[in-house]
């Protein structure tokens, strides 16, 4: 459980990091959000070091949880409600997440 939220937390930190900027240069937002940005990025580098596994593991696993982190930021920050294509997306992503995290050691 401890993994799973520690990948959930990675994948907001990396969203906030990314849409901050996009704001900035789609929306016409100030400049400013560019620092926060930043800082949020570079402690998504590091919360991908706390991860337990080899980074190339702990990357591809990774990958499907921010997919659903991704469609979960659609839903509550864009106000658009995920399809029945999202949701057979984000599960099929989730099934190789948890393949490839979750594998016998």
């Amino acid at each position: 459980m401890k993994s799973i939220l520690l990948y959930v937390v990675t994948a907001v930190v990396e969203i906030v990091g990314c849409y901050l900027p996009y704001l900035w240069l789609k929306e016409g937002k100030s400049a400013v959000l560019l620092v926060p940005a930043a800082i949020s990025l570079a402690l998504f580098a590091w919360l991908l070091t706390l991860h337990p596994s080899a980074a190339g593991r702990v990357y591809a696993a990774y990958g499907g949880v921010y997919i659903a982190v991704a469609l979960a930021w659609l839903w509550c920050v864009d106000g658009l409600r995920p399809t029945s294509w999202d949701w057979a997306g984000v599960t099929l992503s989730l099934i190789g997440m948890a393949t490839i995290a979750f594998q016998p050691r």
